[in-house]
């Protein structure tokens, strides 16, 4: 395994929100963070998060995003490694529900930053400090 992989860091899709969002006070962070993964090619995400930054991004409110601009940023994400679950992941992730007290969705963020062998999950949704299947939650903005 390189060192890319071994250092490998999820990043929830709060963190990508922000990054394209000029109106929220956590831009800057979360764009540092974004370069600072991107440069290191250590950066992963799911499909799960994708789905979630494009269903948010073009939410219609005034901070939306174009949807040529949401397009350009998935593309962008699709350059990072990404975690594609399959059909048996589901299960895994209910199990993790009830071990970890977590919502599905939380529990499938956790299993894709697992399979992908991430040791950092950069999220502003899960607690902070917390490790969960040798994850290790950070919150960015804490």
């Amino acid at each position: 395994m390189s060192s890319a992989a071994e250092s490998r860091e999820f990043v929830d899709t709060n963190i990508w929100l922000y990054a394209y969002d000029g109106a929220d006070a956590r831009q800057a962070e979360a764009i540092r963070l974004l370069e600072r993964l991107g440069e290191k090619g250590n950066g992963c995400l799911s499909v799960q998060v994708m789905q979630e930054f494009a269903v948010n991004a073009l939410r219609q409110d005034k901070n939306a995003m174009s949807s040529a601009d949401v397009v350009d940023a998935l593309e962008a994400m699709a350059g990072w490694v990404v975690h594609r679950p399959v059909g048996s992941d589901i299960a895994k992730a209910v199990r993790m529900v009830s071990r970890h007290q977590l919502s599905f969705w939380d529990a499938m963020i956790v299993l894709s930053a697992r399979q992908l062998g991430c040791a950092v999950l950069w999220s502003e949704d899960l607690n902070g400090g917390q490790t969960i299947e040798g994850v290790k939650i950070h919150n960015p903005f804490a």
